[in-house]
């Protein structure tokens, strides 16, 4: 890519992230929300957006417990290595489930989550640089409908993470509400998600993070190719 291509793209970014978030050390992935009918759902979701590419994995193990695998991750350079954003992430979680109803749905997930990131932005009018390791914790209560054509859910994802390189940490508390939409038929659907980053100790966080939740993709239910 181009530098200068490469610059206007970053300055887009910029303003999306807000400004002087433009190598955050906290990029928060999208929110998995599998809104499971029943024992033995198995759903592969394929995202990308503001967090880069995000892969789910999830299956219903019974009739009311469900477990997921979810990762993130980006690469972003210029040719002069100036400007740059990497980052990889997993995690999984499990979780509890249930009908409400015929369409109704509830879910509440928590897991524990592992990544890295490292990024940089020089330009004359500010720097921005990040290099950390992180431990996130996450708990993800759901609410939603689900149907053969269309999924949505509201979540509220709350999670704690613990950014640390050699002997320095910082901590972070953020509520991540999110609203996911998903229309196809029961085997293949596109999926939206549009949410927020929202620091619950804002006077003590003392690291850049990506204020915003967007991406796209698609889910596939693999589950009902063998019915």
């Amino acid at each position: 890519m181009e530098l200068k291509n490469f610059h206007n793209w970053t300055l887009l970014s910029c303003i999306t992230f807000i400004l002087g978030s433009c190598a955050p050390a906290y990029v928060p992935n999208t929110v998995n929300t599998p809104m499971f009918s029943n024992k033995g759902d198995i759903q592969v979701n394929l995202n990308a957006g503001i967090s880069g590419f995000d892969p789910q994995l999830s299956y219903a193990v019974t009739d009311k417990l469900g477990i997921m695998l979810n990762g993130s991750f980006a690469i972003s350079t210029s040719d002069s290595s100036v400007n740059f954003h990497k980052h990889q992430f997993i995690e999984i979680g499990t979780g509890y489930y249930t009908k409400i109803g015929t369409s109704g749905r509830f879910e509440t997930f928590g897991g524990l989550g592992y990544g890295k990131v490292k990024a940089e932005y020089d330009n004359d009018l500010w720097q921005s640089h990040a290099d950390v390791d992180n431990i996130r914790i996450f708990i993800q209560p759901s609410i939603g409908v689900a149907s053969d054509v269309f999924d949505g859910s509201l979540s509220s994802r709350f999670v704690f993470i613990n950014l640390y390189k050699d002997s320095n940490e910082s901590y972070g508390l953020f509520a991540e509400p999110a609203l996911t939409g998903k229309l196809g038929y029961k085997y293949v659907k596109a999926v939206l998600q549009l949410g927020l980053s929202i620091p619950l100790n804002a006077d003590n966080i003392d690291f850049n993070y990506q204020p915003l939740l967007f991406s796209v993709g698609l889910q596939a239910n693999i589950d009902e190719f063998f019915k």
